[in-house]
């Protein structure tokens, strides 16, 4: 440990390689709930690209793994430490390089936090459309490392939809760009795209050209209140069917409304047992908001036309409906998506486990793509819990997973792998397929050093 902790404070600017015990704790884990992590031998912040570079060679002379860690808003573990590693911070990275209007780009450095991106960008009436719940937080770097989602997703698409081009570093130190400005270009393997989503396994994404979206002139919010869960993850299936393209749909069920209502103060949970709230944005928003309100009054829901006022804090009571809780071993929230004519189906299926399982469920979802998060979890007293309740936990979430995938569906829809979603990986890709990843791996780390035990 010290020889490499003396070689990069050597070669780096002071105060920049980072070994007390306070700070090394708190950058060895993410959001997720994995209880097994390992302490770093130190946490480096980088302010430069020149700085990662120099990190990577030198641990990658001494065989010592790197962890590339954003604001560590993750929950998949895919920024927890290794053994043995150094965690490369790069959040003081967080200059827009730039910003053009005409061409709808911007250059970032990875540190960059999505809401910041999205002020600067408004003042040119352009928008970064990924938007996931901890936008006011989390990186671009650690956006593209995850290929994050949120609630935007129905109608922009998720991270990989946004990024042109990157600037990685790769385990051996050196630094490629991949990709292009312009929002066409096919030439060769996308390596722009195999790099979103890898979980810094492959690279280090040290820059990031994205594409900006026009922010929408106007936009209408629609909240309908249904008397169950089902009924509403119906009215989803019925706006697709008109063929409208709300922004957002979100889908909530009646106990995330009932802790939404503790939390905050308001009376959600006394208008209806769901909610589904669903936004149009862009210059035909009324009308399509209109068709909306036809389409789910007919299928029984009570539709309210909300105020503006009031249709932001629903928008941002979503975003944080996941409540105050962080997740951990007694209470997992999952990220597993169906194909959406099996949305209804796979509630009914949740609902059921819950009872037979004999454990707890509150359930969001951005259903206008399929995603849910169901968070399962036992009750504690003065801070213990039976084996046999932890079983039945570990067993609903098994199911939770299977019945997905036998739906067609996946293990993570947009939260990523990382280290706890490991266990449950092979059910959803044969061997062949996990064999040719792990190949990919070898070509671009054949040391094993970035980010290892995590994604594949």
């Amino acid at each position: 440990m010290g020889s490499i902790v003396e070689e990069l404070r050597n070669i780096l600017a002071p105060g920049r390689v980072i070994v007390d015990s306070t700070v090394l704790a708190a950058y060895a884990v993410d959001q997720a709930p994995v209880l097994d992590f390992e302490m770093p031998l130190a946490v480096v912040m980088a302010e430069s690209v020149a700085d990662v570079q120099a990190v990577v060679r030198t641990c990658a002379a001494h065989g010592v793994p790197v962890v590339a860690r954003g604001a560590g808003t993750g929950v998949s573990g895919g920024a927890h430490a290794s053994k043995g590693c150094v965690v490369l911070g790069l959040e003081r990275m967080n200059r827009i390089l730039d910003l053009n209007p005409d061409d709808e780009t911007a250059v970032v450095e990875p540190g960059v936090i999505n809401a910041d991106l999205n002020e600067a960008a408004g003042a040119h009436g352009l928008m970064y459309a990924p938007d996931p719940a901890s936008f006011r937080m989390s990186t671009i770097g650690g956006n593209v490392a995850t290929n994050a989602g949120g609630l935007r997703c129905a109608k922009y698409g998720v991270t990989r939809d946004s990024v042109l081009a990157l600037d990685v570093v790769l385990a051996d130190g050196s630094l490629i760009h991949t990709g292009h400005q312009t929002f066409k270009g096919v030439a060769g393997y996308d390596l722009t795209g195999l790099f979103v989503g890898s979980e810094g396994t492959l690279g280090i994404v040290v820059g990031a050209t994205v594409r900006l979206k026009y922010l929408p002139r106007d936009v209408q919010t629609i909240a309908a209140f249904y008397p169950d869960f089902r009924r509403a993850a119906a009215g989803v299936l019925a706006v697709g069917r008109a063929r409208v393209q709300p922004a957002i749909m979100e889908l909530l069920d009646g106990g995330s409304l009932r802790q939404l209502d503790a939390v905050h103060g308001s009376d959600l949970s006394r208008r209806g047992a769901s909610l589904l709230l669903i936004q149009t944005d862009g210059f035909g928003a009324v009308a399509e908001a209109e068709v909306v309100r036809n389409v789910l009054a007919a299928g029984g829901a009570a539709v309210t036309t909300e105020a503006s006022a009031e249709a932001e804090q629903l928008v941002d009571l979503r975003r944080n409906s996941r409540g105050v809780e962080v997740d951990d071993e007694y209470r997992v929230g999952e990220d597993v998506a169906v194909p959406r004519s099996r949305l209804v189906d796979y509630v009914g299926e949740l609902e059921a486990m819950a009872v037979a399982y004999g454990v707890q469920l509150k359930v969001v979802a951005h259903a206008g793509d399929g995603n849910l998060h169901p968070t399962f979890w036992v009750d504690r007293q003065d801070n213990q819990v039976d084996a046999a309740a932890m079983q039945r936990l570990g067993d609903a979430l098994d199911k939770s997973i299977t019945v997905a995938l036998a739906m067609g569906g996946t293990i993570t829809g947009e939260h990523g792998i990382g280290q706890y979603k490991l266990r449950w990986l092979g059910l959803e890709q044969p061997e062949p397929v996990r064999e040719l990843q792990r190949r990919i791996k070898h070509l671009f780390d054949p040391a094993g050093i970035l980010n290892p035990g995590k994604a594949i």
